[in-house]
């Protein structure tokens, strides 16, 4: 296996600063609904369009349908323990994957049938229960298999005019994130080996259920080949931004390297 590395987790280049915005609350981040202008594919990663990238791949591990995409899936998304100690499964634990999240012109995440260009999506929530003194952090993982390379591209790049189009974003009701910073690891600044693309994003989160906040947040999310992979970490009363790094990270990473796992080629 090639170095699927820890992300490092300092910005090196800003791509996005507002008073707000961000991402979905753990469901996974797709197009907006407004069919807004998109960057050129590949535009923000390193990696040419005729190599593949970080990940030697092997063609025939790689999945080109439904069924074999959430069978990879199955086998790349996190479970309790790959986040660390003390962490559980929340209520739903999995997403439909017939559904996933898009963000209306409104600013307001709804639930919708998924792109044209997605194989397979699915997430997972979790939490690490209120206990001495702290309020629960929510967490969750995402992995998304589009149907090529080019189309994990564009999830990327419209996660950053997400950010920027959406000051303040509902997640749900009485859930809101904002105060936005979007940051870019790209691969020609050598910090990164386990992803061609690599996005966080960090700010406020408000919950009106957990006494209102703000909280910190977190959102990670990286592309390589025709797959994306993302985990998010939501604060509550307690819970410093280091703290819901590494569990993020940690989950983040493990992910990844998975992933390799999963579609290199074998020697």
């Amino acid at each position: 296996m090639r170095g699927y590395g820890a992300l490092v987790l300092a910005p090196l280049v800003l791509v996005a600063c507002s008073g707000g915005g961000g991402s979905p609350g753990g469901e996974g981040k797709s197009a907006s609904a407004t069919g807004s202008a998109r960057a050129e594919p590949g535009a923000r990663t390193s990696a040419k369009p005729d190599d593949t990238g970080v990940i030697d791949a092997d063609p025939a591990r790689l999945p080109t349908s439904p069924e074999e995409a959430l069978d990879l899936i199955g086998r790349v998304i996190a479970e309790p323990a790959t986040f660390g100690p003390g962490v559980v499964k929340r209520s739903p634990y999995e997403s439909d994957p017939a559904t996933w999240p898009v963000l209306g012109t409104d600013c307001i995440w709804r639930q919708e049938k998924p792109a044209s260009s997605v194989l397979a999506t699915l997430s997972r929530s979790f939490e690490v229960p209120a206990a001495g003194g702290k309020g629960p952090m929510r967490l969750s993982a995402v992995v998304t298999v589009h149907r090529t390379r080019d189309d994990a591209r564009w999830e990327m790049a419209e996660s950053v005019e997400e950010t920027m189009r959406c000051p303040t974003q509902q997640l749900r009701q009485g859930e809101l994130i904002g105060s936005m910073i979007a940051s870019s690891l790209g691969q020609e600044k050598g910090v990164m080996d386990s992803a061609e693309d690599f996005l966080l994003e960090s700010g406020e989160y408000q919950n009106a259920e957990l006494g209102g906040g703000p909280y910190p947040y977190s959102w990670y999310l990286s592309q390589s080949l025709q797959f994306t992979v993302a985990v998010t970490g939501k604060g509550a009363k307690g819970w410093s931004q280091q703290e819901i790094d590494v569990l993020a990270n940690q989950a983040h990473s493990t992910m990844l390297l998975r992933l390799g796992a999963a579609v290199e080629k074998q020697s």
